[in-house]
């Protein structure tokens, strides 16, 4: 049986060329060589599989190399690597600078790989320092290492630092395509989209798993059998899990949960990949943003055909479910009941949605027009008025035209049934208001009226009215605003009566109660082009005292002995 030798290092590159997704570095390293601007510590620094080591042994030739060399030359001579995770005691990094010294015998330099540097020791880093930061001429280090953040700070300052980069799910699959035709294997798009997708960035993983697929599938390689070998969720399950939450089929979707359950996958896996699979449908969404879908032309189409059937809100609340019991799913007690509710929740999303926009769940015209049905138009009952009740309407006039003080009847505009049924409370700013502008109203509708009496009025009339209506609204208990009604005596100037207040409180007060006062007194004096002149004289507020200390002035005026007796005893205001 012929030696079989894995992927991994049968097509591990030889070049830096042949390097998959590292063009950046691979660049840079190639033009430091040409322009001899090499230096000599490397540190190269990134995840598992991505091309560390394979970079540093290139390198490692190609500044051995002097154009006259065999391709196949290694220069096995003049390259050392070390694995630090093994072999990182003092004693380790002595020897390595001991060897240091001893000039390379064929080629110019001697490269030293030393791989997982962060395993060294303390004390071997600190031993280390030396040399790495004034090796020979002939000497070149390349660290690599996966954790970055474990080397010491002095190393990483001597240290020309790269940084390496996963590699891309596209580059990853090129490069698998690429190699399936090289081994005559048909493959699938799809499929060795999967295997880029596992390998999680590390192109040594995807050729690990692609070696193992095909022991598998054989020389044909399908998107169904790599499913099935490599133990993942296909992208079919999700397309028919989204249909089945779209539809509202709660009880298929529940039992395609449990078959899931029964080929051995994890619920957390697949409520993660239904988020995901929420995601990839909102980048669809936008032709912007659909470059960031990362699956094969096929798949991508079908993601373009159920993206048509979502809308924005469903898939944002579907991301944000799924995601709230991907968070739970570690804590909870009942962890295939909480994906349930889940599945539950997404699939009463739209039927919520389908419910809440029927207004009052009542049937749509359009459901019997369907049915053909036509709708018998019924009118409301208009309500039967007895002679009592229309007793009861007339009452009702004649007590609101005595309210304004006119004798005829006055035709009020009639009131829509919505707005009659609409009730306010009676101590909302609402219902003041409208209080306030239906007495503009009647005041109006009094003015406009030309038959209204306009007798002559004097000033003894009015003072005589004006001391009754202040009376009769002390005896209903509104002592505040009899009180104001008598600090100043009205002034008749034609059809306006003055009145001047010590401060805006008692102007504001008096303008509040201003209608029903003008309605009495238009009634009473029979003369309704009387009006009120409301004003403020802030003279006449010194006539007043209300602090105490305007008190203490008041009485030092009368008496400048105060001024004395307070100054005698100390006494204080």
């Amino acid at each position: 049986m012929e030696h079989f030798v894995v992927s991994a290092r049968k097509y591990r590159p030889q070049t830096f060329k042949d390097v998959v997704g590292q063009q950046a570095i691979t660049n840079t390293l190639l033009n430091a060589i040409e322009n001899n601007h090499l230096a000599q510590a490397l540190l190269f620094t990134g995840p598992r599989g991505v091309g560390k080591t394979t970079c540093a042994r290139i390198l490692a030739k190609m500044i051995n190399s002097d154009g006259t060399t065999k391709e196949d030359e290694d220069f096995a001579f003049n390259i050392f690597e070390l694995d630090a995770a093994s072999n990182n005691s003092v004693d380790d990094i002595r020897n390595l600078t001991d060897q240091v010294r001893i000039p390379p015998q064929v080629g110019k330099y001697k490269v030293y790989i030393i791989d997982e540097v962060h395993m060294l020791s303390q004390a071997a880093f600190n031993a280390f320092l030396k040399t790495l930061e004034e090796p020979p001429k002939h000497c070149i280090f390349i660290l690599a290492t996966t954790e970055k953040h474990k080397i010491i700070p002095t190393i990483l300052s001597r240290c020309q630092i790269f940084d390496f980069k996963r590699i891309t799910v596209t580059d990853a699959k090129e490069y698998l395509k690429y190699i399936s035709e090289e081994q005559g294997i048909t493959a699938e798009d799809d499929a060795l989209h999967i295997i880029a997708q596992k390998a999680d960035g590390a192109m040594r993983d995807a050729l690990s798993i692609f070696d193992r697929v095909v022991s598998f599938s054989g020389k044909i390689l399908t998107r169904q059998a790599v499913t099935e070998n490599l133990n993942v969720l296909d992208y079919e399950t999700y397309f028919e899990s989204t249909d089945l939450i779209l539809e509202n089929k709660i009880p298929e979707l529940l039992v395609q949960f449990n078959a899931i359950l029964a080929k051995g996958f994890d619920g957390h896996h697949y409520i993660a990949g239904l988020a995901s699979h929420f995601r990839d449908l909102m980048v669809c969404k936008n032709q912007v943003t659909i470059e960031l879908l990362e699956v094969g032309e096929e798949t991508k189409q079908k993601y373009l055909e159920q993206c048509l059937k979502t809308s924005n809100t469903f898939l944002l609340k579907g991301i944000e479910l799924a995601n709230d019991c991907d968070l739970k799913y570690k804590t909870s007690k009942n962890q295939r009941l909480l994906v349930e509710l889940t599945l539950m929740q997404l699939a009463s999303i739209t039927f919520d949605g389908e419910k809440k926009n029927n207004r009052h769940f009542i049937i749509p015209p359009s459901y019997f027009k369907a049915k053909g049905i036509n709708p018998v138009p019924v009118e409301r009952p208009r309500p039967v008025e007895t002679p009592e009740k229309i007793e009861e309407t007339k009452e009702k006039k004649l007590t609101e035209t005595e309210v304004v003080g006119v004798a005829e009847p006055v035709t009020i505009p009639k009131i829509s049934i919505d707005k009659a049924r609409k009730s306010t409370s009676g101590l909302s700013l609402k219902s003041i208001r409208e209080k306030k502008e239906h007495q503009i109203r009647q005041l109006d509708v009094i003015i406009d009226e030309e038959d209204l009496p306009k007798e002559p009025v004097n000033q003894e009339d009015l003072t005589e009215a004006w001391n009754a209506y202040a009376l009769s609204m002390s005896k209903k208990g509104e002592k505040i605003l009899a009180s104001i009604l008598q600090m100043d005596n009205p002034k008749l100037e034609g059809t306006t009566i003055h009145l001047t207040y010590s401060n805006n409180t008692n102007k504001i007060e008096l303008e509040r109660a201003q209608y029903p006062l003008l309605a009495y007194l238009r009634k009473t004096l029979r003369n309704f082009d009387l009006k009120l002149n409301i004003t403020v004289n802030e003279e006449v507020a010194k006539k007043y005292a209300f602090t105490p200390q305007e008190k203490y002035e008041k009485l030092k005026e009368k008496n400048p002995n105060i001024e004395l007796l307070k100054k005698t005893f100390g006494l204080d205001i």
